[in-house]
């Protein structure tokens, strides 16, 4: 008998892979094409959503017309009423003006930096409309300035003394503070140092030297409590820049 030779396995074909579908890329080109396009047409979308909102309203507007009637009368009023209370606040805060008064153990008990408010307030009373407090860091010695009803200019500077004329006295050193910035700076006319204290005995002559003004503890409690304007109380104010 003749022997069958074994059959030989064919190898099983190889299978080709998937061909995949390329995923499409932007390139940045095409990236910042689009978002120009977009930046074009955002600000026309606005627009158009702008009229669409405006002509609603004004649509409505129309067919209402008597709510315009309405809210113009209702402004009207309003507005009326506003500028009344603040012509009454302001005739106010004029008849307070006039009628502040100030006693030595009030302007004792102060802060020195509402002391510097105290002075302010008093040169409003008499008159000196744009009086402000400008003490603080950086104020080159000025505490109060203040244009008097005559057109002087006045460069004031403030010493409180917690204990009065107890406290230690105010010295040359604080004249010539204020009188080296005064009429550089500030173009002042009225150099004052003011106090509810006392004054060394060096500080007259130097401030009659300086042509600078001195109001002690017995000056401010006559201007403070009061109602002459502290230029009558104060000796050889220079005259008005008018020339009155």
């Amino acid at each position: 008998m003749a022997t069958r030779r074994p059959q030989r396995r064919r190898p099983a074909p190889r299978r080709r892979p998937a061909r995949r579908t390329p995923t499409r890329r932007y390139t940045s080109r095409s990236r910042r094409q689009r978002q120009r396009h977009a930046e074009m047409i955002a600000p026309g979308v606005g627009v158009l959503v702008a009229a669409a909102v405006a002509w609603t309203v004004l649509s409505w507007l129309v067919a209402n017309w008597w709510i315009l009637i309405v809210l113009s009368a209702a402004a009207t009023v309003g507005g009326a009423v506003w500028i009344h209370r603040l012509q009454q606040q302001r005739a106010w805060d004029r008849v307070r003006q006039q009628a502040l008064r100030y006693g030595l153990p009030q302007l004792d008990a102060l802060h020195h930096r509402d002391f510097e408010y105290a002075i302010r307030d008093l040169m409003l009373r008499d008159g000196c409309t744009d009086a402000r407090q400008i003490g603080g860091a950086g104020d080159n010695g000025a505490d109060v300035l203040a244009t008097d009803p005559l057109g002087r200019t006045w460069v004031i500077q403030c010493k409180h003394r917690k204990d009065g004329d107890r406290g230690s006295a105010v010295g040359t050193p604080d004249l010539q503070r204020v009188n080296g910035t005064a009429r550089q700076l500030y173009g002042a006319d009225v150099v004052l140092v003011i106090t509810n204290g006392r004054f060394s005995t060096r500080c007259a002559p130097l401030a009659a030297q300086l042509h600078m003004h001195l109001a002690d503890r017995r000056v401010l409690a006559t201007w403070a409590s009061g109602g002459r304007p502290l230029w009558e109380l104060l000796p050889k104010i220079p005259l008005p820049r008018n020339g009155r």
